[in-house]
């Protein structure tokens, strides 16, 4: 295998996407791990999806579910949208299926079935959307929601960071349990930052891209940092999910 790279929030920005792509340059051997949520925010939800699917054709790829697609994927199963869904960004993920096929929304449907809720890597690295309350890890996890909806694991770790050491009675159990886990689902733009953030053994890598924020990628091996341009730059006259 070559190298791994994590991939923070998409949310609709299709452009900032391709130009993270472009600048990773991915070779046949490297591994793209996509931290969740790639639709509501900026107009092309439903391109996104699309340029996924044909992505993983040529590299391999790990999918993870974040909120918002489990939310997605509830509205292509024929559910009606869920009312926090249409507010935080659902009403552009539907208005970029406007011109897509039933055939293709059926491919779209199995695409977010086959979403992994996390993934462990060979060196027991966590790959996770938000992160898991359980003492024992996200197997063991009760509620799985939290899957795409904890915050809990990054509060956490910001708040141990270098306070106390990894190997006191102290330190949080569940961050012992992985070498190191990847995250997205909280924008680093609400600590005043714009690049991915490190607390304990905890990456975040969503840089606010639906937001004001760029979309990054990060080599998890070397630490070298990938960014798009602001993302509002890319979508003049949109605003994402700013409100």
């Amino acid at each position: 295998m070559g190298k791994t790279f994590a991939i923070g929030d998409i949310h609709g920005a299709l452009k900032a996407l391709k130009q993270i792509i472009t600048a990773i340059d991915p070779q046949k051997n490297d591994r793209l791990i996509f931290l969740g949520d790639y639709v509501d925010g900026w107009s092309e939800s439903a391109q996104v999806i699309e340029y996924l699917m044909e992505l993983s054709q040529n590299f391999p790829c790990i999918f993870i579910k974040g909120n918002h697609d489990a939310w997605c994927e509830s509205w292509l199963s024929g559910m009606p949208p869920d009312k926090t869904w249409l507010f935080n960004g659902g009403e552009s993920t539907i208005s970029s299926y406007a011109k897509i096929s039933a055939a293709r929304k059926d491919m779209h449907l199995a695409f977010f079935n086959h979403l992994y809720n996390y993934y462990i890597d060979d060196q027991n690295r966590l790959f996770i959307h938000a992160g898991f309350s359980s003492m024992h890890g996200p197997a063991y996890e009760h509620y799985q929601s939290n899957y795409s909806w904890d915050r809990t694991l990054w509060e956490m770790a910001l708040t141990m960071d270098n306070r106390i050491e990894r190997d006191s009675v102290l330190f949080p159990k569940r961050l012992l349990l992985f070498k190191e886990i990847y995250i997205g689902h909280t924008p680093t733009l609400r600590y005043g930052v714009d690049v991915p953030m490190q607390a304990c053994n905890v990456w975040n890598i969503d840089t606010g891209a639906a937001f004001t924020g760029k979309l990054s990628a990060l080599n998890i091996d070397t630490r070298e940092v990938f960014q798009s341009d602001p993302v509002p730059s890319l979508y003049p006259g949109e605003k994402g999910r700013n409100k």
